[in-house]
């Protein structure tokens, strides 16, 4: 069992950065992928970001360029830049062990203008 913990959200204005930390602890062999989703109220959980072993990664449509997945050691990182309102939301992290996913609680992201 994998317990995973968000952290780094917050309230940013337009423009600016954030950095997303996703802790993963507790039994867990090996990571195969990682993933970053998004959720509001108005939409629907959206995948942002995801990374496997082999070091392919790829983002949603609207955030290329701007977002940045990575992990090191037990630790996954979302950096985002030149936020806008659009990336609001709660942030949830994934991991992929083998077959079995474990998710975190997610951390609030809130861009204003």
């Amino acid at each position: 069992q994998a317990q995973l913990v968000e952290s780094g959200g917050g309230l940013v204005q337009a423009g600016g950065s954030l950095r997303l930390s996703c802790v993963v602890s507790g039994k867990i062999l090996s990571i195969n992928r990682i993933r970053w989703y998004r959720q509001s109220p108005e939409k629907q959980r959206e995948l942002v970001a995801t990374r496997d072993n082999s070091g392919f990664t790829d983002y949603a449509e609207s955030v290329k360029g701007r977002f940045t997945i990575s992990r090191e050691n037990g630790v996954v990182y979302l950096q985002m830049n030149s936020l806008n309102a659009d990336d609001t939301g709660l942030y949830i992290c994934n991991v992929r062990n083998g077959w079995t996913d474990y998710y975190g609680q997610g951390t609030h992201v809130t861009v204003y203008s």
